[in-house]
């Protein structure tokens, strides 16, 4: 999905001139790439709120400038809250990029029926596709996982011009067996020994 967003040239890039422009409710932005010289922009924080909602990884950009982007990075705040900071290279919609998209499982394990537990280890993965054809997610069908079986990076379903960058063994998800009562115990055992600490010059205390 392409948003289409209002961008307005900003000639202070220092740090009063950007915390002034997050008062006044926008995010700074810099739009670079294709050889030309970078743009320093600003975008109302209302519309990047808007481009987080979509999961859009493109975006058209007009009012000062009007270019093709690809969201290249994303700069929060320390709670991981607001936006501090976009970064966009230009791009044209037919051209290939690489970029991280977020992984969508489907369905019920069969193995979380057979008394396993269902774990996911990735929710991302990169692909290789045209700027104007990137997926919002990816989709995994995780129905047909029984216990001790893995899903790979293999086992996502991948659009049409979509190509997987990601290891395909990498494991997205498996379903494990829950651990013993017995096993936990012998781990917090383990966990809880005292430590020994030996006391050095130990001869001399001897003699004297």
């Amino acid at each position: 999905m392409t948003d289409v967003i209002q961008a307005t040239k900003r000639d202070s890039t220092g740090t009063a001139a950007t915390t002034r422009l997050r008062r006044e409710g926008n995010v700074p932005a810099v739009l670079y790439g294709h050889g030309e010289a970078n743009e320093h922009l600003a975008i109302s924080a209302v519309q990047v709120k808007g481009l987080l909602r979509h999961h859009s990884k493109t975006v058209t950009l007009t009012g000062d400038v009007n270019e093709t982007a690809l969201v290249s990075d994303m700069q929060w705040d320390p709670l991981g809250i607001e936006v501090l900071h976009l970064d966009l290279i230009r791009v044209n919609l037919q051209e290939k990029v690489e970029v991280t998209v977020a992984i969508e499982t489907h369905g019920e394990a069969a193995g979380t029926r057979e008394g396993g537990i269902f774990l996911e280890n990735l929710r991302e993965v990169d692909v290789r596709c045209s700027a104007g054809s990137i997926p919002e997610s990816l989709v995994l069908d995780v129905n047909d996982l029984h216990l001790g079986d893995q899903a790979t990076a293999a086992d996502l379903q991948l659009p049409e011009g979509v190509e997987l960058v990601t290891d395909p063994e990498t494991v997205i998800a498996h379903v494990e067996a829950p651990r013993s009562e017995a096993a936990v115990e012998e781990e917090d055992a383990i966990g809880s020994e005292p430590e020994v600490i030996s006391k050095g010059g130990g001869e001399e205390e001897d003699e004297a």
